[in-house]
């Protein structure tokens, strides 16, 4: 499953630092690069999953966990050609009956150390664009109008493939579809453009105008779930859209775009994001962003919309320096002033309950979100070898994650909650995701190097503690394993129920009850650690800096590096941030 993970937030790259984790920690040796693959037989097609959708027949196979599988399934045409930079079409019919036996191509992207989980090097562009594909997951014997989820991956919307992932544990333990699905990455993805928009004045479809063209993939995707998911057996007027990190950033997305409305019912949004920027941002900078389209077209000599979708995809991704961020292309998404999000900000949509979609939500975050980041980071740690790493400071180094952590809960959790329950929406849960029992390796204390990192959550959902590669065994130790498991079981219920209801309820356990009550938050740990529990632990940025001003771990200059790093993360906040931590501008 998260062979080769989704660990970045959505409009943050800290692309090095997870490069270096992947190559130095989660693989076993830095050999010679394969080639990738994604077009391998999974498996030999099962007479007993034959079905019939709008393009034609299909038949699939059964996983190892017993359930059935569609993989590779085309949900719009290749957005290649002329259809480059153009709102996705519908796919085409074709004859006879398609064996969806294997996973089809990732969306094009440039390679990271992530990817040496696949023995490919760092550094090259792979992927095809014909990649706008999706796979469905059902239980063996699930009958009819089962709640459909629809997980979508996270990779900084530059990185990362719907393969990564096999729900098939969360479809046989709760009964419910999972669909997994691919969406247009980097620049084939979000790019605003003047000559783009000139252009789409000719064609027939006003939405070739947007900027967000992996966003509009994502609802292509939806309407092809809810014109043929019965025939999976799901029920297409029960969609529940979950996501991490830029796939919880995406969910955000889909709430606020009108083109999505009322293709999806309920949304679980997993250390998301609310931050966009403004067309004129994407186009001529602003916020410190890195290759506005202005200037990648200059540098690749694109005059007009045709120059652009002329381009070899190697002309095309070169132009962004790709190299100097780890692997990770630094460009703008989540696009608003736009025809798919014509909201001024994402974050704003959710000040107006007729803004966005005002459906159930769950949105939540992990406690040490930030130690995914800081893990390999030569200036916080000491490594040796491959598997023996040491924080040089490890007050530092826990106060740092703390801090930036609460950030992004606030940032991602108690703002937006809050705004929405002032719109008049009280249907939405949180969350904290808590738990930090990994093992240790020699020196090395996983459990403080990682705590409850970024995504660490996904294999308790999914199911599937594959997660981290060579690292697993020492990660996810066989000594923890009934209480992983039990707490995977615990989350699963919950996030079921939610699909199945739109409310998580109890679920076997505590009642979760809405964040506007009290600011109330599930908190999900092993038992050793308290268990699943409801909390009520409201955060907030003038909070978070009171905290740092008086922590007794930190002296003056510690407490203003923190500071610094929380700009960078949030510029809106730059003066109130400087100020709350008592630190001057530099």
């Amino acid at each position: 499953m998260f062979r080769s993970g989704n660990a970045l937030p959505g409009n943050a790259l800290p692309g090095k630092a997870l490069a270096v984790v992947a190559a130095c920690l989660f693989v076993a040796a830095c050999s010679s690069s394969k080639s990738i693959d994604d077009l391998a037989k999974v498996g030999a097609p099962d007479a007993a999953t034959m079905v019939s959708v709008a393009q034609g027949e299909l038949v699939g196979l059964t996983t190892a966990r017993g359930a059935k599988a569609w993989l590779g399934v085309p949900f719009a045409k290749a957005p290649a050609g002329d259809l480059r930079f153009r709102a996705p079409r519908p796919p085409e019919p074709w004859s006879g009956v398609m064996e969806a036996t294997s996973f089809g191509h990732r969306c094009p992207q440039m390679t990271n150390g992530l990817n040496q989980s696949e023995g490919v090097a760092p550094g090259l562009r792979v992927g095809d664009e014909d990649c706008l594909r999706l796979n469905v997951f059902a239980p063996a014997d699930g009958g009819e109008g089962l709640p459909v989820m629809v997980w979508i991956h996270g990779g900084g919307n530059v990185w990362g493939r719907a393969s990564a992932y096999d729900p098939s544990d969360l479809v046989m333990n709760e009964n419910v579809i999972v669909v997994t699905t691919q969406y247009r990455l980097g620049p084939l993805g979000w790019f605003a453009s003047e000559a783009l928009r000139d252009a789409a004045g000719a064609s027939d479809e006003p939405l070739d105008a947007s900027a967000n063209f992996g966003t509009l993939d994502l609802v292509a995707s939806l309407r092809w779930v809810r014109d043929n998911v019965a025939a999976f057996g799901g029920d297409p007027g029960n969609v529940t859209i979950f996501g991490e990190s830029a796939g919880g950033h995406n969910v955000v997305t889909l709430l606020a775009a009108p083109q999505a409305a009322g293709l999806f019912h309920r949304a679980v949004i997993q250390s998301g994001s609310f931050d966009s920027v403004s067309v004129a941002e994407a186009e001529n900078g602003g916020q410190d962003l890195i290759n506005p389209s202005t200037e990648v077209m200059a540098r690749l000599g694109a005059a007009s919309a045709g120059d652009l979708r002329n381009l070899s995809l190697d002309e095309l991704f070169s132009a962004f320096g790709f190299e100097e961020n780890g692997g990770f292309l630094d460009l703008p998404k989540i696009i608003t002033g736009d025809p798919a999000l014509p909201t001024p900000t994402l974050r704003e949509a959710f000040d107006d309950i007729a803004t966005f979609n005002a459906t159930p939500i769950i949105t939540g975050t992990n406690r040490d979100e930030m130690k995914l980041f800081q893990a390999l980071d030569p200036e916080l740690v000491n490594a040796w070898l491959r598997f023996i790493i040491i924080p040089k400071d490890q007050d530092f180094y826990d106060a740092l994650s703390d801090y930036q952590s609460r950030l992004w809960r606030v940032r991602s959790v108690d703002d937006p909650a809050s705004r929405m329950a002032r719109a008049g929406h009280g249907d939405v849960w949180a969350y904290r995701f808590d738990w930090d029992e990994a093992g240790k390796f020699l020196l090395t204390d996983f459990s403080t190097l990682f705590g409850a990192a970024h995504a660490f959550e996904i294999p308790f959902v999914m199911g599937n503690f594959e997660f981290l590669g060579p690292a697993d065994r020492f990660v996810f130790a066989k000594e923890t394993k009934e209480s992983r498991e039990d707490l995977s079981r615990a989350m699963q219920r919950y996030w079921a129920a939610f699909a199945r209801t739109g409310a998580p309820g109890e679920a076997g356990g505590p009642a979760w009850r809405p964040y506007a009550d009290g600011a109330s938050l599930m908190r999900f740990d092993s038992r050793n650690d308290g268990g699943v529990e409801v909390v009520n632990d409201a955060d907030s940025l003038g909070g978070l800096l009171e905290d740092l001003s008086a922590d007794p771990r930190l002296d003056g200059g510690e407490r203003c590096r923190i500071a610094e790093a929380l700009v960078l993360w949030a510029r809106d906040m730059e003066t109130e941030i400087r100020r709350g931590a008592g630190c001057t501008s530099s």
